[in-house]
């Protein structure tokens, strides 16, 4: 997934940019809002923006407006102005989402997460189908053959990283990672691998030999080689 990121703070774009290509993302940046718009209208794959707010060519807040007339994609203001009345006034303009600096990395990566789930359940379809597992994003069920799987959140969210990400291979330290932040609850190492095994009871015909959480050996978990269909 491709990140435009408008921001003027040229060691904030440096580390961010390290941070997210290494969760996988593909960044595009600029420090001006003449450029980013730019970007915006010539690249057609850009999935999300990073947009600082006090820009040196314009306000983050007016450029918002520009860009939502050219693009519908899910928008997070990144700004060190945590006035109340500036984080209401970009969620009233339809932000998806408002972070002020200074921040985890982690965290927003999780808020970047959350908002193109966001996005993808009210874009695309709401049901996701892998082999005999349906997931229903918008009851938060997973049935397999059509039948109620009971997970618990924990569970869920681990399935999810996987049915929303089909083509992506996921250390054991990015799952963590992506628990600690939703969550706010800590998980270890040797918990992750009790939760996997108890997923590939519920989910797989032979958790012994599992086809929709598959081990890629020596670097994590991915989902199988099958199509998933939405």
């Amino acid at each position: 997934m491709k990140v435009l990121m408008i921001e003027d703070d040229e060691a904030i774009r440096t580390g961010l940019k390290y941070y997210l290509e290494q969760e996988n993302f593909e960044v595009v940046e600029t420090d001006t809002g003449k450029e980013g718009l730019k970007y915006l209208q010539e690249i057609s794959d850009i999935t999300i923006c990073l947009l600082d707010i006090n820009l040196p060519d314009c306000n983050g807040f007016h450029l918002f407006k520009e860009m939502k007339k050219n693009k519908d994609i899910p928008i997070i203001f990144l700004t060190a102005n945590d006035l109340e009345t500036s984080i209401v006034m970009g969620l009233d303009m339809g932000a998806d989402d408002y972070i002020t600096k200074p921040f985890k990395a982690r965290e927003l990566i999780s808020r970047i997460r959350n908002a193109l789930r966001k996005k993808g359940s009210s874009s695309a379809s709401n049901i996701i189908h892998f082999r005999n597992i349906t997931v229903d994003l918008n009851g938060a069920r997973v049935l397999k053959d059509n039948k109620d799987v009971f997970l618990t959140a924990l569970e869920y969210k681990i399935v999810l990283t996987f049915f929303l990400n089909p083509n992506v291979v996921f250390t054991r330290e990015k799952i963590l990672a992506d628990i600690w932040d939703v969550n706010e609850e800590y998980v270890n190492d040797n918990t992750l691998t009790v939760y996997i095994k108890r997923i590939r009871e519920k989910l797989e015909e032979d958790p012994a030999n599992p086809k929709i959480i598959v081990t890629v050996r020596g670097v994590g978990y991915k989902l199988g080689e099958e199509n998933v269909e939405r």
